[in-house]
């Protein structure tokens, strides 16, 4: 069966919060689909509709067996029914484990440039952010394991937020980088919370690697918060889980999760997830090609209209990452101050209407980068480079 990923759906009058904009603005922001969910998807929560009952809901054998399922078979990980523990999102995964797994003041290492969210998640609850910079190179990100040892070994830090896939660039990690990661992390006795929403989010032929499935020490210090919600837009239903090994971690975000009343569903987060990881696959395949070819359509669009900018090249999500660092002297001599992403970002959009993340709030590391979100329709993406160019000349 072939899916239709070019139809322009309207969002406008829907409460998206991506959407909620005026006329003339292109939102290319906030990571959410404008496509459809899979039609098997849409048909398992039109049955629960129909049934019209929708009292307080528990987890069937059924949901684990799609998550158990689907992570063999996708990811060659085998998990077990003991280890995954439901959860109303990946954020309220995040933010209640490192509020039980800390105590305030403690250190929280994350990778910068990296998810803005993972900054409140650790703020919120009384610790300090330790940022272990990605180091940026050929136009790519590596790891700076000199750096990250160092915050590692401190004995303020008790935990790491790994992004994996990472979010904003794309980037997929390899077996012998986060085989390190899981290494000098059980040496310092440092948990590390493994988000890893994007995976199914990949360049056809290319495939992330859990990072719980690397070695004994990575899974002996992994919490891993998995989800269909993006890659099946599935956002607004508020369905995830945590994948925890190790008995002793387990009881504790168990305990995290019920404390901060997070791990009970909703009446549709279970259908909805059972189809997205059993009906789904033929779906998300194609889903996966067509963003593959928005991005090279996107590189290729840059690279001949718009050469002050880098494209990072990535091979999962379906964000890019775009350095702007040479529109830089597009500002000399104008009122300084701001980063360069948030003056690039904004001036875009006050000239076209487009609307892309600036780059400055996924850390310092990120001042010079904006990243735009290309699960749309061709059409959408097409504005949106026309937009970009406009914009970019405008400056």
């Amino acid at each position: 069966m072939r899916y239709d990923f070019d139809t322009v759906i309207s969002r406008k009058g829907t409460d998206s919060m991506k959407w909620n904009v005026n006329e003339n603005v292109l939102p290319m922001w906030v990571a959410d689909m404008d496509f459809k969910t899979a039609p098997e998807i849409i048909d398992a929560i039109s049955k629960r509709v129909e049934h019209g009952i929708f009292g307080y809901n528990e987890v069937p054998d059924e949901w684990y067996e799609a998550y158990i399922s689907w992570w063999k078979t996708r990811h060659g990980f085998s998990m077990e029914k003991d280890w995954l523990v439901f959860c109303t999102g990946v954020i309220p995964a995040i933010s209640s484990s490192v509020r039980k797994l800390t105590t305030p003041n403690e250190n929280v290492v994350i990778q910068t440039p990296v998810y803005n969210v993972f900054f409140n998640s650790i703020l919120n609850n009384g610790c300090r952010v330790l940022e272990n910079e990605l180091i940026y190179e050929d136009g790519e990100y590596r790891m700076d394991f000199d750096d990250l040892e160092k915050k590692l070994s401190d004995p303020q830090t008790t935990l790491m937020l790994l992004c994996n896939p990472q979010n904003p660039s794309g980037k997929i990690w390899d077996k012998q980088t986060l085989e390190r990661i899981g290494d000098l992390c059980v040496e310092y006795n440092v948990a590390v919370i493994a988000d890893e929403i994007h995976c199914d989010i990949v360049t056809p032929g290319k495939e992330y690697i859990p990072f719980a499935s690397i070695s004994t020490n990575c899974r002996a210090c992994s919490i891993t918060c998995i989800a269909p919600t993006k890659a099946f837009n599935l956002a607004g239903l508020q369905t995830a889980a945590v994948c925890i090994p190790n008995q002793f971690l387990r009881h504790k975000v168990w305990r995290a999760l019920n404390t901060d009343e997070v791990a009970e569903p909703n009446a549709f987060a279970i259908p909805a997830t059972v189809a997205a990881f059993t009906k789904g696959g033929e779906w998300l395949d194609q889903m996966n090609e067509y963003v593959a070819e928005n991005r090279r359509i996107l590189e290729e669009y840059i690279k001949e209209n718009i050469p002050s900018l880098k494209v990072m090249h990535g091979e999962s999500t379906y964000l890019v990452w775009v350095d702007v660092s040479g529109l830089s002297e597009r500002f000399d001599g104008k009122p300084s101050g701001l980063p360069l992403s948030r003056r690039v970002a904004s001036s875009i959009k006050r000239s076209t209407g487009l609307f892309i993340s600036r780059g400055d709030i996924y850390g310092k590391a990120g001042d010079e980068f904006v990243r735009i979100n290309i699960a749309c329709p061709r059409s959408m993406l097409m504005d949106g480079l026309d937009r970009l160019k406009r914009g970019v000349e405008a400056l």
